[in-house]
Order: C-alpha cells, then sequence, then structure tokens
C-alpha cells in the first residue's frame, strides 16, 4: 500500500526512515514514547503511506479547507452540496456565544457569506452532540439573528426584511450521534420548515447533516463530485484515495500539502499529540454528555415511579376509608342484629310465660 501511494506522491518518506530519524532526535524520540505503541504505528502509518493521512485531524483539515487561504475549495464543496453554483465574498465573525466545552468538539466552525447574500455554517465534528437537532436550531437562530442585526444596522431605513438571506447548518460527524443509526443506508439528510397545507412561506433557515462514519460504511464507490468530497473528508484507506485522486485530479493538490506538512516531523507530531489530547477531551466530554442522558433518564423514570407510587398510595388510602367505613357499617349491622336478637329472644320467652299462664288457667 505504502508503494501505491509513493508512485502518486514522492514526498512519502520510508517507515524506516521516519522511524530512523525520530529515534536520532531526542525531543522528538520523548515525544514518541508518551503515544500507546496503537497510537504510534497510526502515526508512522500515514506519515509512510502504509494508510491515508485522516484529513479531518483539525490541523489538516484547517489548512486545506480555510475559507481564508482556500476559498475556492470551500465554495466547490458548497456548489456541490447544495446543487447550485456558489462563491464565498466573505468570512464572517464565528459564535462567540459558543460554551468553551464545545468548541473542543469541533474541527471546524466556519461562517461564510455567499455571492447571493446567503450565510453558511459549516461544522465539522469528531464526536456528534448530544441533542444535534436541538444544539443546530440554536445556532441557526442566533446566525439569523445576527444577520439581521448586520443588515438592519447597514441599511437603516432603508432595511427590508427581504434582505434577510437563507441561513444554511452544515453538519459533518466523524462519529454521528446515535439517533442517525436508525437511518443506516442514509448519509445525507436535509431539513426545511414546510406547511401542513401546502402554503409556502421562505422561512430562512435550512439544515444539512452528513453523518461521514455512515457515508463509509454504505458508499462503496465513488459516483460524483460529492461522494468525492466526503472521501477525501472521511476516508484514509490508499485504495479509496487513489480511486479518488484518479477520478477528479484536482484533489491530489489537497494531499501534496498534507504530505508537504508532513515533511517536518517536528510540527506534524505536535499537531498529532495535539489531536491525541483533544480526541482525549472530546471522549471524556461526550461520555459525560451520555452519562448526564442516562441520569435524565434514570431521573424520570424515578418521577415516574414516584407517580405512581403516590397514586397508589392513595388509591390505598381510599380503599382503606372505604373498608373503614364497611367494618364501621358490618359493625353497626352486627350491633343492630344482637338487638334484634335480644328482642326476639324477649318475645319468645314472654310468649313461653304467656302460654304457661294460659296452660294453668285451662287446668284451674
Amino acid at each position: 500500500m505504502s508503494n501505491k501511494l509513493q508512485k502518486y506522491f514522492p514526498l512519502i518518506r520510508t517507515r524506516e526512515s521516519i522511524f530512523c530519524n525520530i529515534q536520532n532526535t531526542p525531543h522528538l524520540w520523548s515525544i514518541f514514547q508518551t503515544w500507546t505503541s496503537e497510537q504510534q504505528n497510526e502515526f508512522l502509518d500515514f506519515c509512510s503511506g502504509a494508510k491515508g493521512v485522516k484529513l479531518l485531524y483539525d490541523g489538516f483539515f484547517k489548512e486545506i479547507l480555510n475559507p481564508e487561504y482556500t476559498p475556492e475549495r470551500v465554495s466547490d464543496f458548497l456548489s456541490t452540496l447544495l446543487n447550485k453554483k456558489v462563491s464565498i465574498i466573505a468570512v464572517l465573525p464565528a459564535d462567540s456565544t459558543r460554551i468553551a466545552d464545545e468548541s473542543s468538539l469541533l474541527i471546524m466552525d466556519i461562517v461564510v457569506q455567499l455571492e447571493d447574500g446567503t450565510i453558511a455554517n459549516i461544522e465539522v465534528q469528531k464526536i456528534g452532540y448530544m441533542f444535534p437537532g436541538e444544539r443546530s436550531a440554536c445556532y441557526s437562530a442566533d446566525l439569523l439573528l445576527r444577520q439581521y442585526k448586520r443588515v438592519r444596522d447597514t441599511q437603516k431605513k432603508k432595511f427590508s426584511y427581504q434582505d434577510i438571506k437563507t441561513v444554511y447548518t452544515i453538519v459533518l460527524f466523524e462519529k454521528s450521534p446515535h439517533e442517525f443509526h436508525d437511518f443506516s443506508n442514509t448519509y445525507i439528510h436535509k431539513f426545511q420548515q414546510i406547511s401542513n397545507t401546502g402554503l409556502e412561506l421562505e422561512l430562512l433557515q435550512k439544515y444539512i447533516f452528513i453523518p461521514l462514519d455512515i457515508f463509509l460504511e454504505t458508499k462503496q464507490t465513488i459516483d460524483n463530485k460529492l461522494d468525492g468530497w466526503l472521501t477525501l473528508f472521511a476516508s484514509d484507506d490508499p485504495q479509496k484515495i487513489v480511486e479518488l485522486i484518479t477520478k477528479y485530479p484536482e484533489f491530489k493538490s489537497i494531499y501534496e500539502k498534507v504530505y508537504e506538512m508532513c515533511m517536518n516531523l517536528e510540527d506534524i507530531m505536535a499537531l498529532f499529540s495535539k489531536e491525541l489530547q483533544e480526541l482525549d477531551r472530546n471522549t471524556v466530554q461526550y461520555m459525560i454528555d451520555e452519562q448526564q442522558e442516562v441520569i435524565n433518564e434514570q431521573k424520570k423514570c424515578i418521577e415516574e415511579n414516584e407517580r405512581i407510587l403516590a397514586e397508589q398510595a392513595t388509591s390505598l388510602a381510599e380503599k382503606d376509608k372505604f373498608l373503614a367505613e364497611k367494618d364501621k357499617f358490618l359493625a353497626e349491622k352486627d350491633k343492630f342484629l344482637a338487638e334484634k336478637d335480644k328482642s326476639l329472644a324477649e318475645k319468645d320467652k314472654e310468649i313461653e310465660r304467656l302460654k304457661q299462664l294460659l296452660e294453668q288457667k285451662e287446668k284451674s
């Protein structure tokens, strides 16, 4: 596999050469030894071309798809995804309201304005957040409000709501949230607001979610340019990389840039170390989120059980009250019957006395 990629990228060095260089440089060797054997092999594999480079590594992705340095690449990706020709005219400030811990889970969060005024927010997440729909809706609303304020301040008295353009929220997941795995054969999900009557209004907010892990599992061939972009982002399979650059040669320059970066071992090892740290942090944060969801579900279950127990307690109290009233009724009934029996006994006794008197009278 190494020779296959070296044929296309002569810059790639052999595994032995890279390892020897690291071993003979004390501070690099010191860093290398802090990694697990699996991490060491992963690093040597992508630097030597045994595997392709994971372009979703933060440092690589920001280098190859930064709209300030390479707007044409972002424009081409968006044109392909949205199925219309677009060009970036401005890179807008990222959302300053993001929680710090959330930012650590993002590989990239860029906001660009297209030539027709449309706003596109592109996020790449190594590990998908919990509640992806609710979260994306909040940030889409924030982007829309920021656009409204910006246009209103610019247009002043000439402002019209027609000046507000569509906001796209585009999220790519390396490891997608569990909701997406219920649709295991679908790797592009598009959302927009529609009415139940067929009435059409431009409500401005649109969403595209792309689970790259599901793309890799379901798509075996590169059939179009969008498949090419998603393969670039998601696959480190050398065979797929060769297929991609053969079918779409324009992607070759991206890999060439990456392998140029790999020539500088010091920088690339620092990048890889940072990536490992972020991955650990992301995993911990994801586990915390998952655990919180479990806790929330357990809390709901406990609250539901407490509600059921309270209803049962009320039911038992009412039953006890009913039984107490029944016992009282039975006691009163028993008393009534006892008094009735006593009265009958006295009457029987009186009858017997009268009989005796009658008999005595007849004898006399």
